[in-house]
């Protein structure tokens, strides 16, 4: 094959890249693209998503281009009007795909939970193929790859060993929609320096900039498709990426889609949503239009995905049009990324205060929905990330102390929140109590709210009896200090008429 028609099919990029120019002959650029770089023996790189590609890339003899993406012989770019996948009616963008039976329970649910935050955020919908003649086929063959866009019938997208991450996962899936690395852009020049000095010259092809479109979205240090700081550096503590102006500027994450990410999926495939992803520590949530009335007909979501603990929303307002089991307009909140989700707190309208939430994990899903008659002046909340805690709301259930049956960790502050319906009251369990002892447990300590009066502080080897409320909600309020953790505690309650 002579080397324009490699170049070629290295640039079909639905559309996004129009041609691939280089500085230097083909053979110097990419000789043996069958072989992955690996990071210089003493390196210390982050183990955010690009690194750990390479990793799981480093003994994988399949032909990539950029470190993990597919090459297909015998394409070539006219029909790459085509690599974008269809649009249906309904404004949704179906992608199927069949998953290999070798994956584990925990792998496929990574897997899920990375496919749903696309659901959630774009019009995009992985769906599981059925009689579709073009779809995904997500193996664990060639360590982590994909194809660039839509190329027709079975397609694969490899995840294998070191590959399931969801940051990873939605990389690869990424390419498969039809986006190359962030750091090939035509103007990445204006944002970062590329340090060929500390690239092996048969590793320079994973960084040719390419002549592209780049959507009108300034560029995105923090996108899931970035490269890392150290990727493919020859030389240890020397990065092969620096921002400018600012070199500190930090890039590559592990934690998924960035919001420039999804702007840019919602672009390409002009999706007409109403989601808004909050992905910062701390941050504020507002319907549109607060404090006046909220407009007519809008189902929208918001994500707080925090970058780590768990995700926290306390509401300081909230009026909302009131309805029969609010039919008309409400809010629901899910414990998790997607309205698959547990529900964390379910139909809620009216003028009401609503206990501070706590997910289980670092992610929590609003979803606030209006008619086209009465509205109100909508809410205001705002979230965080807490170290521990949880909401609970289900008619009965269990949870621990943080680290359970090991030891908890010091400098802890969890809150733990439990709220019957109205008319019902609380019956708590705690059992194998074990809490750092000091005298008048000013240490480390649990505390209980009840009916308004504070139970407590409890600590040491203590046996606490069966507690009931005569309201519907409890409090349970823990605390560590800094020296001598133990075991912790177990709690289980339920709810009664």
């Amino acid at each position: 094959m002579n080397e324009k028609v490699l170049l070629l099919l290295l640039g079909c990029v639905t559309g996004l890249v129009t041609s691939l120019p280089l500085s230097e002959p083909l053979q110097n650029l990419i000789p043996g693209m069958n072989e992955y770089a690996t990071m210089s023996e003493g390196s210390e790189v982050p183990q955010v998503i690009f690194t750990k590609i390479i990793q799981a890339n480093k003994d994988i003899d399949t032909p990539m281009h950029g470190g993990d993406i597919r090459i297909r012989t015998g394409r070539s770019a006219t029909n790459c009007t085509s690599c974008l996948w269809p649009k249906f009616e309904d404004g949704t963008v179906p992608v199927p795909y069949s998953i290999n039976v070798d994956f584990s329970p925990s792998e496929l649910k990574t897997i899920m939970n990375a496919m749903d935050e696309f659901e959630t955020l774009t019009c995009v919908r992985f769906v599981p193929h059925t009689t579709e003649e073009d779809y995904l086929n997500i193996t664990a063959t060639d360590g982590c790859s994909s194809f660039i866009g839509k190329q027709g019938k079975s397609q694969a997208v490899s995840l294998a060993d070191g590959c399931i991450y969801k940051g990873v996962v939605q990389h690869e899936l990424d390419h498969a929609l039809g986006f190359y690395h962030e750091h090939t852009r035509s103007d990445r020049d204006k944002y970062v320096d590329i340090k060929f000095q500390y690239i092996s010259k048969e590793h320079w092809s994973n960084f040719i900039k390419q002549d592209t479109k780049n959507l009108g979205l300034e560029y995105d240090y923090e996108s899931v498709m970035h490269y890392d700081r150290y990727d493919f550096t020859n030389t240890p503590n020397h990065a092969t990426i620096v921002p400018k102006p600012d070199p500190n500027v930090s890039i590559g994450q592990r934690v998924g889609l960035s919001i420039l990410d999804v702007a840019k999926i919602n672009k390409l495939y002009e999706c007409s949503v109403c989601a808004t992803l909050l992905s910062k520590q701390t941050g504020i949530l507002t319907s549109e239009n607060y404090p006046s009335d909220y407009a007519d007909n809008v189902d929208c979501v918001w994500l707080i995905r925090t970058p780590n603990g768990q995700a926290s929303l306390t509401f300081r307002d909230f009026n909302v049009q009131s309805t029969l089991d609010c039919t008309s307009d409400y809010m629901r909140i899910y414990d998790g990324n997607s309205k698959n989700s547990p529900v964390l707190l379910d139909k809620m309208c009216g003028s009401k205060t609503i206990p501070p939430l706590i997910a289980s994990t670092n992610e929590m899903l609003v979803e606030f929905v209006s008619d086209g008659a009465v509205a109100g002046r909508g809410f205001n909340a705002t979230y965080s990330a807490v170290q521990c805690g949880g909401t609970f709301f289900n008619s009965q259930g269990r949870f621990t102390s943080p680290g359970y049956p090991g030891n908890y960790s010091p400098n802890m502050n969890c809150n733990y929140t439990i709220t019957a319906p109205v008319g019902y009251k609380i019956a708590l369990t705690i059992s194998n109590f074990q809490v750092e002892y000091s005298r008048f447990c000013t240490s480390d300590y649990l505390k209980l709210f009840i009916d308004g009066k504070q139970k407590g502080p409890f600590c040491g080897y203590t046996s606490i009896p069966v507690l009931y409320s005569t309201s519907n909600s409890m409090i349970l309020s823990f605390h560590s200090d800094w020296a001598n953790q133990a075991k912790g505690f177990q709690v289980s309650y339920t709810f009664r008429e």
